[in-house]
């Protein structure tokens, strides 16, 4: 099973802030009111909690897409 992140389409969103009641574990909400999301993969624990937030969502904006890779480390430049 590949890791997934939740993202936010920034420009659907309205700011309901359903997502950040949801799974508080992952998203926050800044001063307007709008999420602020953890970019890390969803721990297996929480991905019903994410998967109900991105169907709760009212205005589509949520998505759980895969995770990146990080890339590797690369050896500091002399």
């Amino acid at each position: 099973m590949s890791s997934q992140s939740v993202t936010v389409d920034r420009i659907r969103c309205d700011g309901f802030g359903t997502c950040a009641q949801l799974l508080p574990e992952r998203i926050t909400l800044d001063e307007w009111g709008y999420p602020v999301i953890d970019p890390a993969p969803v721990h297996r624990s929480e991905l019903q909690h994410a998967k109900r937030a991105v169907s709760a969502c009212p205005r589509l904006a949520l998505s759980l897409v895969k995770a990146p890779h990080p890339e590797p480390a690369r050896p500091a430049a002399r």
